[in-house]
């Protein structure tokens, strides 16, 4: 092992959200003088201002520490910041990997949930050093003792090796980083072996075209080399190579062990793939690293400008956001209520929020984003097989043998006082509950399998509702799974409203289309004719509601006299209404479009 190497530990830091991840970070980036002066600030390693109102990291930043302990031995450590959310499982698992050692930080109020068990799973399978964090032991609330039997129990650790800090005062960050230094074992690898490293994560710089975030297991990388990417087989010339501080800061070549960036000079960052395996054009290695996989899309939705001018700043700035962020995809498409827009696909409801608020803020664009909607198995009865990610698009049912949706698996951590509204409502949204169990005298795990399309729509707010917000959600693609689906379609005056199609379960179509009308109905400004709006399964009406016209009193101007008279005008005007419905087209405001997300199922 090479010296450089003994003294060169990476590891990250994982916690459910708002933990206090990168408060943390910053701690130690202080603590260790990587930052000084005007470039300390409040969660540094957050740089969109979207993560810093959210409390949540959207994209990874590793970051290079020079540590000198009380012996004065000098440290080289690699802090890998990984996202937070659930969203992003497939990059914290790359993140994971590339480390030998994980923070496993636990708010000393909130204690474990969720996504700490999930992550720490994670962690496990990578067979990463733990070391468990009690963070925010200022707070007056803290539970310091109580949390530490939480983590006794989890990973039956002794109490001696748990780490009590305050992340925001700077407690006890010094023994953590002794606890780094002590415990996380040193990168193991060949420096004169054929080159082997994994990219964790990559962005796309306008002046050196995309940027690998590289983690070397073998051998060694110089500038100018040519490289090699397994998976996809492109090649690229290394044209920067260096380490992270808060910039990144050139080097003549990289070694194993060691973190840090590979300039590619490609101008398209798909081209450099998440879990993706850099090695040598020349005198490279045989094998690719484990692990790699597609960043697959989970959920589905249009996104629409409100103002049809704007459709060309939306392309763009679509096209400038997947620059950044491979796992985004979209396509052109045309719906006749809300004329041209792009249907995306996005790998949860936070990656959408996101992408959305960031295109509104960054862009100036104001959008209609359509129901979100899941990726569908259709087996037609001839045999073939289709996907569909647009409703609008599923065949008609009588060509339809099965359909199948994707299934996931949920994990639930609540108190034990919420266990019936939870269970509850997660019955009702079809789930099938499959494992309980106590995890103290006070919380308690329920886990569910349970539909996505169920879960993207209101699940998470329904959930923080019924628990006044204790509960934490946690989940994983599971399988693709056949029920009883059927296409909902909504008429306005017998025309289809293909932006508010979508697919339900056949026995919960009825009171789905109900409400839908009703809500429509609220929406719909009063036109000079009867405007009927249906919610339908294929020719069958399932719901009607009907908004009701605006009526002259044409009879005001007939005093006395005989009844004819007034009939003929009032037949006269019904006979111009008449004609008026078969020419009118009704408008259907933005905020109904918007309203539909609000229904309660």
């Amino acid at each position: 092992m090479a010296s450089n190497q003994k003294s060169t530990r990476n590891f990250c830091i994982i916690a459910h959200i708002d933990h206090g991840k990168s408060t943390l970070a910053d701690r130690l980036l202080e603590y260790t003088g990587t930052l000084k002066g005007k470039d300390l600030q409040e969660q540094v390693l957050d740089s969109m201002d979207l993560e810093r109102e959210r409390g949540i990291t959207i994209k990874s930043h590793p970051i290079k520490m020079d540590y000198t302990d009380a012996d004065k031995k000098a440290w080289s450590l690699n802090l890998i910041d990984t996202p937070g959310h659930v969203d992003f499982h497939y990059e914290v698992s790359r993140s994971l990997a590339a480390c030998e050692g994980a923070l496993l930080v636990v708010d000393a109020v909130q204690g474990v949930q969720a996504q700490t068990i999930n992550n720490l799973y994670l962690a496990l399978e990578h067979d990463l050093e733990i070391i468990p964090v009690i963070n925010k032991i200022d707070l007056p609330a803290a539970r310091p003792d109580f949390i530490a039997e939480q983590f006794i129990d989890l990973i039956g650790c002794d109490p001696d090796e748990i780490i009590h800090v305050s992340a925001k005062t700077g407690q006890g960050i010094e023994d953590l980083l002794t606890a780094v230094v002590d415990r996380v074992p040193a990168p193991e690898g060949d420096e004169n072996a054929p080159p082997q490293g994994l990219i964790f994560d990559s962005i796309f710089d306008p002046y050196v075209g995309a940027v690998a975030y590289i983690r070397l297991f073998q051998g060694t990388i110089k500038k100018g080399d040519r490289i090699r990417l397994f998976n996809n087989d492109k090649t690229f010339e290394a044209g920067e190579i260096g380490w992270f501080r808060i910039k990144r800061v050139g080097q003549k070549k990289l070694s194993a062990g060691e973190v840090g960036y590979i300039a590619t000079g490609s101008k398209d960052v798909r081209d450099v793939k998440v879990g993706d395996t850099v090695t040598l054009v020349e005198g490279g290695c045989d094998e690719p690293l484990a692990g790699y996989e597609e960043a697959k899309p989970m959920v589905f939705s249009g996104l629409y400008p409100t103002d049809n001018d704007q459709y060309d700043d939306l392309l763009e700035a679509l096209e400038k956001m997947q620059m950044n962020d491979a796992a985004l995809t979209w396509e052109k498409e045309t719906s006749a209520a809300l004329g041209f827009g792009f249907r995306c696909g996005f790998l949860g409801l936070l990656h959408m929020e996101i992408i959305q608020e960031r295109l509104e803020r960054e862009y100036n664009l104001d959008l209609i984003a359509t129901l979100p909607n899941v990726e569908y198995e259709v087996v037609m009865r001839d045999g073939e097989e289709m996907l569909i990610e647009n409703p609008a698009f599923l065949p008609d049912e009588r060509e339809i043998a099965e359909i199948r949706e994707p299934i996931v698996h949920a994990s639930v951590i609540l108190p034990k006082d919420y266990v019936g509204p939870v269970i509850q409502i997660s019955l009702e949204r079809r789930g099938v509950q499959t494992k309980m169990e106590y995890l103290d005298t006070e919380r308690v795990n329920i886990e569910f399998d349970l539909p996505l399309s169920e879960l993207v729509v209101d699940y998470y707010d329904k959930l923080k509702s019924v628990t006044k917000g204790y509960a934490s959600l946690d989940y994983e693609y599971k399988c693709h799974r056949v029920d009883d689906l059927v296409r909902l379609n909504l008429l306005i005056n017998g025309d289809m409203v293909d932006a508010l199609t979508c697919i339900v379960h056949k026995d919960n179509a009825y009171s789905w289309g109900l409400k839908l009308c009703q809500k429509l109905k609220e929406l719909i400004p009063r036109q000079m004719f009867a405007v009927a709006i249906q919610a339908a399964i294929g020719t069958k009406v399932l719901a009607r509601t009907t908004v009701k016209a605006f009526r002259k009193n044409v009879t005001a101007k007939c005093y006395g006299g005989d009844i004819s008279r007034k009939r003929k005008l009032l037949e006269k005007q019904k006979a111009g209404k008449k004609r008026m419905k078969q020419v009118g087209s009704v408008e259907i405001p933005q905020e109904a479009f918007l309203a539909v997300l609000k229904v309660e199922r």
